[in-house]
């Protein structure tokens, strides 16, 4: 089981010079009398590192956690990262992609609680609104299966195709179309490129995230997703410290009011789970 590192914040001096003892002690929420549990939390550059700083490490500094948020530019280091200990949990991917990640990699990873999460849009330079578009416009989507997937069922709410409904809800792809009212024409590319395709094609799918990280405002999408929670991202953990004080602090820090004040106040247009729109 891994543990997490104990970094002793108070120390006593021994002044053998004057005969006299002096001695520093700080009392830590989070941990044993003078000692103070030193965390590393890991995301991706973006809304869900600024979700870490903004919404939940000030609450963990409170409980008494010494907090390093680290940055990741890629999907695959953060998962390697939580798994070998370099990481005490990590923010930035849905459930479905950590299930698969961690059948792919044989790691075993808990997802503690899920959090607000940017959608993915439809966005456009070319139409102003779902309804102006025109027969056969272009667009690009995810070339992954699972972002894909996405944008498919996106684009069946507003009315612009329509998928076999045998299908399954989370894999369907371009051959699960049984209509395509407006002759649209799919364009698959990396995600990453989808923000700059909005100027290349008359429409792109483009993720919340990818959607920030270049600047977009969420709100100009002409749709954004009704995202099914397994999309929504997840503080994850090892499987070893799912039951870790640490992991109790945080599902409690998410829980919080405090933590929805920041989400409204700085996350515009973040789609929330199902557990904080239930009343």
């Amino acid at each position: 089981m891994k543990k997490f590192g104990l970094v002793l914040t108070a120390s006593a001096l021994a002044l053998a010079a004057c005969g006299e003892e002096e001695a520093a002690e700080v009392t830590s929420e989070a941990g044993v009398e003078g000692e103070t549990q030193a965390i590393t939390l890991g995301a991706t550059a973006g809304p869900y590192s600024d979700m870490l700083n903004k919404a939940i490490v000030p609450q963990l500094e409170e409980l008494g956690y010494e907090v390093d948020v680290r940055e990741f530019s890629d999907y695959i280091q953060p998962n390697i990262a939580l798994d070998n200990g370099d990481l005490d949990a990590n923010l930035f991917q849905h459930t479905v992609y950590l299930e698969s990640f961690e059948e792919q990699h044989s790691m075993d990873l808990s997802a503690l609680i899920m959090v607000p999460t940017a959608p993915m849009g439809i966005y456009s330079n070319v139409f102003d609104s779902i309804d102006a578009i025109e027969d056969g416009a272009t667009i690009a989507i995810p070339n992954d299966p699972v972002n894909a997937a996405r944008a498919f069922l996106i684009l069946e709410d507003e009315g612009l195709i329509q998928l076999d409904p045998e299908a399954e809800t989370l894999t369907v792809s371009e051959q699960d179309i049984i209509e395509n009212t407006k002759n649209l024409k799919f364009q698959p590319i990396d995600a990453g490129q989808l923000p700059r395709a909005v100027e290349g094609s008359d429409l792109s799918a483009v993720p919340g995230n990818y959607a920030l990280a270049s600047e977009m405002d969420l709100l100009d999408a002409l749709a954004l997703e009704n995202m099914p929670d397994q999309y929504r991202n997840v503080v994850a953990v090892t499987a070893d410290n799912e039951d870790s004080e640490l992991a109790a602090d945080l599902v409690e820090i998410v829980e919080s009011p405090e933590f929805e004040e920041v989400i409204d106040a700085e996350f515009e247009g973040f789609g929330k789970p199902e557990w904080m729109t239930e009343e």
